[in-house]
């Protein structure tokens, strides 16, 4: 497995000594900008992406779900690198840079197996993850996974063939896991959204209150439920309206709106 992309005349390896010679002709500063942008830059901004995309999705109508799809971003990228360390030990790839002459190694100490790239399969999973969340949001964080690709391969430490691999795993773990990831975290998020930590999830709105709440919340929540004229206007609700009528003062006539004729005679005879 490890004779992959080994002989010169691989397309493979023509197109890792093309991107990577453009390394060779840049000034060093760009160069310093692409070692950065491709270890450490393009992973920071998928993470700023994703904290706006959940600031959003906080206040959308059905915010449980839509931050359940962003919170399955970084998950399937952490299943997805999970699932590349046995494929790394079984392809066994060394670097590139070990098998060929000539390439400008930007970053050092890369010992590990090439096949397939972590970077690429964390940014493709967490650009996918969050395109299924939102598709705007989504296409910018594909884009970026397209480019950390290309940064991989113009820092001479992966093989084209190494990227297009992680693209695929983390492509197919953030597709096929989601139905599951949403069964399970859409509950959660729902609970989390009912909890004193809902803003978490869900941008409180207006007139609304958590069940159980103190204070304020609680008069709020029973203005909301029997309307404008508040609780007590609904218990001095009488008869008809399925309310207990209150007693009134002693020796005052009893209301009789609504009694059968026979009953009110009975009372008379009775008082008589």
């Amino acid at each position: 497995m490890a004779g992959l992309a080994l002989d010169g005349s691989n397309p493979d390896v023509g197109l890792l000594y093309e991107v990577n010679g453009l390394a060779k002709d840049a000034p060093h500063w760009f160069d310093q900008v692409m070692e950065y942008v491709g270890e450490y830059g393009i992973i920071a901004g998928l993470a700023i992406l994703c904290l706006i995309g959940w600031w959003g999705a906080r206040k959308k109508a059905d915010a449980p779900a839509a931050v359940a799809g962003l919170v399955w971003a970084p998950l399937a990228a952490g299943i997805a690198l999970l699932a590349n360390i046995p494929i790394r030990e079984f392809v066994a790839r060394p670097r590139p840079f070990r098998d060929h002459q000539g390439l400008e190694v930007l970053v050092q100490g890369k010992n590990d197996f090439s096949f397939v790239s972590d970077h690429a399969t964390l940014t493709m999973a967490i650009g996918v993850g969050i395109f299924i969340a939102h598709r705007k949001y989504g296409l910018i964080g594909i884009g970026l996974a397209l480019l950390e690709g290309l940064c991989r391969v113009y820092m001479g430490v992966h093989y084209p063939t190494d990227v297009i691999g992680g693209f695929a795993l983390g492509t197919a773990v953030a597709l096929l896991f989601a139905p599951l990831a949403q069964a399970l975290l859409v509950p959660l998020m729902k609970a989390i959204a009912a909890s004193r930590i809902g803003a978490l999830v869900q941008v409180p709105r207006a007139g609304t209150a958590h069940v159980g709440g103190a204070g304020e919340g609680d008069g709020a929540a029973v203005t909301d439920a029997f309307g404008p004229a508040g609780a007590a206007g609904a218990v001095g609700a009488g008869g008809p309206d399925g309310f207990p009528e209150p007693p009134g003062p002693a020796g005052a006539p009893r209301r009789t709106e609504g009694v059968p004729a026979g009953r009110k005679d009975r009372d008379k005879d009775l008082a008589a």
